[in-house]
């Protein structure tokens, strides 16, 4: 048997699949960023063509016969190929479940629920949105039967964002952030609360364009493989290493949303772009969880870009574009106001503490809607009862609560849990990259982010799917995920900030 000359052609009708996956991709970029308001109906059925293409390449019997070849090589591959064969293998008998009709369908119920989401929240009217949803959250329950799963059904939607996680862990790392994070908000809240008027003054929308371009290049995102565009809700999407996109979104009189979407979305696309080209299509050129792309994505948002270091850089800058809303505030100020601790509505503008308690919020409607102990008719009023429970705040309209994200339009059912881990992790690589790196926030604070991105692509980027979440976590830290870190790192920060012990 040539193995070799399988694995070649294994290798080509992957990249196949890759470019008609990320020609969709193109489509949904497209339908957020730049599509005509009549357009959506023919964007709805190209998308669903596609999609119908694209799993016909992935169930095709002749992949079948390759990957069976290849996982009985032995020692005719590399470990690298094996990691590659035996991942999709697994893909492979996954996806052999879905019906072409079912691919279709989902792609048809994604593009019209995107669309009533839209319409929905420029309306404040959830009923405009109502049966779309209902349609999609009845698709990912019967997604989850043919999936298949041990313990909750919930479990297999979360696989395939996280792969090998399951609800009973999440339920147990939530609870540590109730036991834990919940009363050390509390403390917080107790204390005098910081000034952070000078965040919603008022910041010329070019300047802010122009500044947020220039923290995207001095992080090292590379504009001649990307560029950066406005949507409702800010995203990352790539269609390869060679051309990832980002969008952001500006607010005249609140700095959080362009500083933030920009960092954000930016450690996202620095992941991809820091994938290897030569991996294209295989698992090996794709991001291994979840968890782990918000961990880049959260680190260089509040690890890096809410730390002093940081500012101490860029705010003479921020200061020389608006002298009239910064001339008169101080760094320290400043720094403590872009961290502000306190409850809001919107999840995307929370504090770095707070969030989780937006996370918690979908994880347990997510959860009781793919087990049908609630329905999507229920969803405003659940929605509105948690907010009150776990954030303390009354929610005024469905179009800053239940209709606020864009995810469920997307069928994306099990993400938003990732969302927490990001961060979890990304508090666990940041401690080990200053034990490793003594000079890091000193270089961050001369403006050099060079360093820390060099040990991330190092650590995590270029090895795509080559380990699992947890091991990779293992050989950067030493460990698994400890919720620990991130407090420690919480404790310490806003200690300084509120004066709390």
């Amino acid at each position: 048997m040539n193995y070799q000359e399988t694995y070649t052609n294994y290798t080509k009708h992957l990249q196949k699949i890759a470019d008609v996956d990320h020609a969709i991709s193109v489509l949904n970029w497209d339908q957020e960023v730049y599509l005509p308001q009549k357009s959506g109906g023919l964007r709805a059925q190209q998308i669903a063509t596609l999609s119908g293409i694209m799993h016909e390449l992935k169930v095709a019997p002749q992949l079948g016969e390759w990957l069976t070849k290849l996982d009985s090589a032995n020692g005719s591959l590399n470990s690298e190929q094996h990691r590659n064969v035996a991942e999709s293998l697994k893909e492979y008998k996954k996806k052999q479940g879905y019906s072409k009709d079912f691919v279709i369908a989902l792609a048809n119920a994604t593009a019209k629920a995107f669309q009533a989401w839209r319409k929905a929240k420029e309306s404040n009217d959830f009923s405009i949105y109502q049966e779309p949803l209902s349609a999609m959250v009845q698709l990912k329950r019967e997604e989850a039967e043919i999936i298949g799963y041990s313990e909750h059904p919930y479990d297999a939607l979360l696989d395939e964002y996280e792969p090998g996680e399951k609800t009973s862990n999440l339920s147990v790392l939530f609870a540590d952030v109730r036991a834990q994070l919940v009363d050390f908000v509390k403390e917080i809240a107790e204390r005098p609360q910081v000034d952070f008027s000078c965040m919603y003054a008022h910041y010329n929308k070019n300047k802010q364009w122009n500044f947020g371009l220039e923290l995207l290049q001095q992080m090292g995102y590379d504009f001649n493989t990307g560029r950066q565009d406005i949507a409702p809700h800010p995203f990352t999407t790539s269609f390869g290493p060679s051309d990832v996109r980002v969008t952001t979104r500006i607010s005249e009189n609140d700095l959080d949303e362009m500083i933030w979407s920009c960092i954000h979305e930016g450690g996202h696309a620095l992941y991809e772009q820091g994938l290897k080209v030569e991996n294209y299509g295989l698992p090996t050129g794709k991001y291994i969880s979840l968890g782990i792309h918000e961990s880049q994505s959260r680190l260089w948002e509040n690890n890096v870009g809410r730390g002093l270091p940081y500012w101490q850089a860029n705010y003479p800058r921020l200061q020389s574009l608006f002298p009239e809303s910064l001339g008169n505030t101080s760094l320290d100020t400043f720094y403590k106001a872009m961290n502000a601790v306190r409850p809001s509505l919107i999840r995307t503008n929370a504090d770095e503490l707070t969030y989780h308690f937006h996370i918690l919020v979908r994880f347990e409607i997510e959860k009781a809607l793919i087990e049908g102990s609630i329905e999507v008719k229920d969803l405003p009023e659940m929605w509105n009862q948690k907010y009150k429970e776990y954030v303390g705040i009354d929610v005024p309209s469905d179009q800053k609560g239940v209709l606020q994200d864009i995810h469920w339009s997307h069928g994306s059912f099990g993400y938003f849990p990732t969302y927490s881990m990001g961060s979890f992790y990304a508090a666990q690589f940041y401690a080990q990259a200053k034990k490793e790196i003594p000079t890091l926030e000193s270089d961050i604070a001369a403006g050099n982010m060079l360093t820390l991105l060099t040990w991330l692509r190092e650590k995590v980027h270029q090895h795509g799917r080559l380990y699992s979440a947890e091991d990779l976590c293992i050989n950067i830290t030493g460990e698994k995920l400890n919720f620990k870190y991130f407090m420690d790192y919480a404790r310490e920060k806003y200690g300084y900030i509120y004066g709390v012990r």
